[in-house]
């Protein structure tokens, strides 16, 4: 058995979650203490926050007028643009975009929170 681990992350299914449509990686990876997410964000993402979890988006693709809305202040973004989000920083992504999500530690649905 190899000790590497390599995943299609277009063949995973598709999960519904606040910000659009999520396929996560290397969620049984004992070897990875994280999960890595490749997710298509909508244009109607919610605002949420978490309490253990820190992410890392990298943005894959977007529009031009794309943005993410970090405690309240809108930051515009392109495409190659990455951003560290900490436990407690109420987020969400603003306009159609395709963001690599490096969550750490692994991904939790019970670590989103909505005020």
């Amino acid at each position: 058995m190899p000790r590497y681990h390599l995943i299609d992350i277009p063949s995973l299914p598709g999960i519904e979650c606040p910000c659009g449509t999520a396929r996560r990686a290397f969620v049984d990876v004992d070897a990875f203490p994280g999960t890595l997410h490749v997710t298509d964000i909508s244009s109607d993402a919610q605002v949420h926050y978490h309490k253990e979890h820190t992410e890392t988006y990298y943005i894959l693709e977007c529009g031009p007028e794309a943005a993410l809305e970090l405690d309240g202040e809108r930051v515009p973004v392109k495409a190659g643009a990455a951003c560290v989000i900490p436990p407690g920083v109420r987020h969400r992504a603003v306009g159609a975009m395709k963001v690599l999500i490096v969550c750490l530690p692994e991904f939790d649905e019970a670590d989103e929170h909505f005020d």
